[in-house]
């Protein structure tokens, strides 16, 4: 029996698995046995991602109109029912969007589920004033260095007194040293000096 290699085919299926393990973890990139367990095993979950996608997206969706009926005084459960009773057929993606992007037109969508219920809708709330827009705040001077204080001038009264005693005061006359005052250090009068025998 002649021996079949199958020639540029096996070649071509090898690279097509490896190219869906570009970038697994070390060899199951590399070598065609370890990469074909990887690519199997990570469609298998993708498989069951495509499955749990479709759940999260619509529980997403049921969560934000659910929020967005609660503003405009419905349960998630009134407002759609209302909606079918109104015959009003718009999807929870729909609403969803409406919800998150155009909050006017979600409030009219939950009127008509209001008036289809018999109930009335609840008044809108007044619109809150816009905040006054606050001024500029300014700038705040630079502090100057603080410059040093020039002397107090003396009062009139001690002016006249030390002109008086000025005037008093002989220019000859010098101010005797006060004798309480110890001699300096290191320096010795002659009459402290010892007397040499």
């Amino acid at each position: 029996m002649p021996r079949v290699t199958r020639g540029a085919k096996r070649r071509n299926r090898r690279k097509k698995i490896l190219a869906h393990a570009k970038g697994f973890f070390q060899a199951k990139s590399k070598l065609y046995r370890y990469a074909k367990e990887a690519v199997d095993r990570s469609q298998k979950f993708a498989y069951v991602g495509r499955k749990l996608k479709k759940r999260d997206f619509r529980s997403l969706w049921i969560i934000r109109i659910s929020a967005a009926a609660r503003q405009n005084g419905l349960s998630y459960s009134r407002l759609m029912h209302g909606l079918k009773v109104a015959g009003i057929e718009i999807n929870r993606k729909m609403l969803a969007e409406m919800a998150v992007w155009d909050s006017e037109a979600f409030r009219q969508v939950a009127e008509s589920a209001h008036n289809a219920l018999g109930q009335p809708a609840p008044a809108r709330p007044a619109a809150a004033p816009a905040p006054a827009a606050k001024p500029p705040a300014k700038a705040k001077p630079k502090k100057e260095p603080v410059a040093a204080k020039p002397p107090a001038e003396p009062a009139p009264a001690e002016v006249e007194a030390g002109a008086k005693t000025a005037a008093t005061a002989s220019p000859s006359e010098e101010p005797e040293p006060a004798e309480d005052e110890p001699a300096a250090k290191g320096k010795s009068s002659p009459a402290s000096k010892p007397a040499d025998d």
